[in-house]
């Protein structure tokens, strides 16, 4: 059997004039007489079936028996006509074409400098025509580049081993196979051993390089519990305290997401807490460069319970977190830090009594009143917790006392009703502890505090509301509700 080769062509123009149909070519004819011939030999018919044109080869001798070939030769000659009605379309399709031969030539030849032994100039290429293509990146991994460069990464020199790591991470960027077949493939353990330097501190380029792997394969959902498991968080955490010593601002940056990214799985969590990453973390929080992204690792870390206990166990880790809520206008740090601190009140008596001790009321107060919404739903749902630990004590108060209400009054001394209810209400004041006291007069001092910094933004006098009016605002205010 004859075999068929598909045939670039350039354009074909399909002229109608008065019910018939002309074909014109725009390449020479002994092209398209070698096109139709090979349409033919397939089994095909020179015929275009459509409803509006009606073009038929003299070999077919009826509609009926031309519709039966269309799984033959004829789909490519109707894929040609197709293509064909536009002679400018058909010139820009077979550029494009040409293009894309040239561009997979030039990738055969570089995966074959990379196998051979111009490798360090393959991997270079490499990381050049991977790194804004998309299309290269999955060329490149089908002809065999990503075993390859891994297999570089065994060699001794350190230029070779920078421009293989960089080809690896240009090869993962948005590609979801490639970032599975870059682990298959082994290049996790390689890439620790490259920074196990025997003589001293590694290399700080191989170090940034191979952070910037660990973020790029921690993307992947499958990987993170396999980079876990192979020592990398020990390495990432050890760049991140000795940033001085070893990496730069980049690798910082690069390490913290890629804790994030592990600290995904729970399968992680053991992993991380067996460092000391965790005081680190808090110890690390007046960054204002870095929170946001520390306090998204420790809203991972809180989810498990061993979690929350590592948090709570720190020194002043209460205060700290606290803390982020009043000096940080950043709404996502705001955002962030309410939901560890909501997580580990909800979950831990011990952690809320703590809370009050670092005096998180007001602070949840102003956040209710100043915070993006997500951060007025959570710093509400934290006060709900201590206000139902509240309501637990009192009534924990008056347990064994079977009274119901109150006696006020007595025969004796007044049978007024107006002078019990007066009695009453002096008897209810009095038993308001100091406590509620001064929690009362603190939430009058955020509120007033508020008050002033919402007139300071807008740009208004100092005077624009009396002292007294707002004295008489907060105290009505808080006398309507308390969080106690």
């Amino acid at each position: 059997m004859t075999k068929c080769h598909r045939n670039d062509v350039g354009s074909l123009l399909l002229e109608r004039s008065g019910g018939n149909s002309r074909l014109w070519a725009a390449f020479s004819g002994t092209s398209f007489r070698r096109i139709v011939i090979d349409a033919v030999r397939c089994g095909g018919s020179f015929r275009r079936d459509d409803d509006d044109d009606n073009v038929q080869s003299p070999e077919s001798p009826s509609r009926s028996e031309t519709k039966k070939k269309r799984n033959g030769g004829s789909e490519k000659l109707s894929e040609l006509l197709r293509l064909s009605e536009s002679s400018d379309g058909g010139e820009a399709a077979a550029v494009e074409v040409r293009r894309k031969v040239a561009a997979l030539e030039e990738m055969k030849a570089v995966v074959r400098r990379l196998q051979c032994d111009d490798f360090l100039a393959g991997a270079v290429d490499v990381r050049r025509l991977a790194k804004e293509n998309a299309e290269a990146r999955t060329s490149l991994a089908l002809l065999g580049a990503i075993p390859t460069l891994v297999a570089l990464l065994d060699l001794e020199d350190v230029e070779p081993q920078i421009a293989s790591l960089y080809a690896l991470l240009n090869l993962g960027i948005g590609n979801y196979a490639n970032k599975a077949a870059i682990v298959t493939a082994g290049a996790l353990h390689k890439m620790l051993k490259l920074i196990e330097s025997p003589n001293g501190s590694p290399n700080p380029a191989v170090v940034e390089a191979v952070v910037a792997n660990f973020l790029g394969l921690s993307a992947l959902d499958s990987n993170k519990p396999i980079i876990g498991s192979s020592g990398a968080v020990p390495f990432l955490v050890k760049t991140l305290k000795d940033l001085d010593k070893t990496s730069n601002a980049q690798s910082k940056q690069d390490s913290l997401r890629a804790l994030y990214n592990l600290s995904i799985s729970h399968l992680n969590i053991t992993l991380i807490l067996e460092t000391d990453l965790v005081p680190f973390l808090l110890s690390a929080l007046g960054d204002m460069e870095v929170s946001e992204r520390i306090l998204s690792i420790l809203t991972n870390i809180v989810s498990t319970p061993e979690g929350r206990k590592a948090v709570s166990t720190v020194p002043d880790a209460i205060p700290v977190l606290v803390d982020v809520l009043n000096w940080t206008d950043s709404p996502g740090c705001q955002e962030k830090g309410s939901y560890v601190l909501m997580v580990m009140a909800h979950k831990s008596y011990g952690d809320r009594q703590a809370m009050i001790e670092a005096g998180i009321v007001s602070s949840l107060l102003e956040l209710t009143l100043l915070g993006s919404t997500l951060a007025q739903k959570r710093a509400s749902r934290i006060l709900e917790c201590l206000r139902v630990d509240k309501g637990k004590q009192v009534s924990e108060s008056f347990g064994g006392n079977a009274v119901s209400a109150p006696i006020c009054g007595s025969s004796s001394t007044s049978t007024d009703p107006n002078l019990q209810f007066k009695e009453c209400l002096e008897e209810d004041e009095d038993m308001m502890s100091e406590e509620k006291k001064a929690v009362k007069q603190l939430v009058q001092q955020s509120l007033q505090n508020n008050m002033r910094r919402i007139v300071k933004r807008a740009n208004l006098p100092q005077d624009f509301v009396p002292s007294d009016h707002l004295k008489s605002l907060t105290s009505s205010s808080t006398s309507k509700s308390l969080p106690f």
